[in-house]
């Protein structure tokens, strides 16, 4: 008996369901386990940023976590998110490479603050096309990043996934395997410490606000000085 022809798969598109595409992936089909990177690379590289600190290191390890995920996405519940069983992959893997470096968490207290939703927009880089406001985005992201990558792992890990990435405080304690109460009180403190090293910054930055030195300083005073004798207030 010959066995019949492979029905041809639906095409792949932005709104195919994650079941499906895990499915699909897991019988073999390429193009599916494309998609799902697709879909949640910027999540993976950013919760693994979160904890390697390195760009370079946070690449590799979500490269590593794929292969990890693909092994096993016949295991995969469809019941569950995606989403969250990717991040706990990746994050296990960072942990791991972190473990591997004798890398140690300093813990730090705060107060209770919260951060700026300016701020938090600056980091979601929110389209505005003009060349001025990209250009003050980009600086602004810079500073914010560097403060971010200041935090604990502890705490950066939860700030970025809970903030950034907007999941859920269940998410983000099913993906970093700690209690919803731990989420919680992460957020606070890394929300604390982000908005303490931002006042720093901004305290640092206040002092040379405006400065009349250099060129602006030198445009003054010749043309004052033009003025003066223009006007005949200059004695020779």
């Amino acid at each position: 008996m010959q066995r019949s022809q492979p029905r041809a798969a639906t095409p792949i598109g932005k709104h195919t369901p994650d079941a499906e595409l895990a499915r699909r992936a897991a019988d073999g089909e390429e193009a599916a386990f494309a998609a799902i990177m697709r879909r949640y690379n910027q999540r993976m590289f950013r919760t693994a940023r979160s904890i390697l600190k390195s760009d370079a290191d946070a690449e590799d390890a979500v490269q590593e976590a794929y292969i990890h995920a693909w092994r096993a996405l016949g295991s995969f519940r469809a019941d569950a998110s995606l989403s969250t069983w990717l991040v706990r992959i990746v994050a296990n893997e960072a942990l791991g490479r972190l473990r591997r470096k004798s890398a140690q968490v300093i813990p730090l207290d705060a107060t209770m603050q919260t951060l700026d939703p300016d701020l938090k927009a600056a980091l979601a880089g929110e389209p505005e096309r003009e060349p001025d406001a990209m250009t003050l985005r980009a600086q602004l992201r810079t500073l914010v990043e560097a403060q971010i990558d200041r935090l604990p792992e502890a705490f950066r890990s939860v700030f970025v996934l809970r903030t950034i990435e907007e999941l859920s405080v269940e998410d983000v304690a099913q993906a970093l395997d700690i209690p919803e109460a731990t989420v919680r009180t992460r957020l606070f403190r890394a929300r604390s410490l982000l908005r303490e090293g931002l006042a720093s910054q901004m305290d640092t930055a206040t002092a040379d606000a405006f400065s009349f030195d250099g060129a602006r300083c030198d445009r003054i005073v010749a043309g004052v000085l033009a003025r003066g004798r223009s006007e005949g207030l200059v004695v020779d």
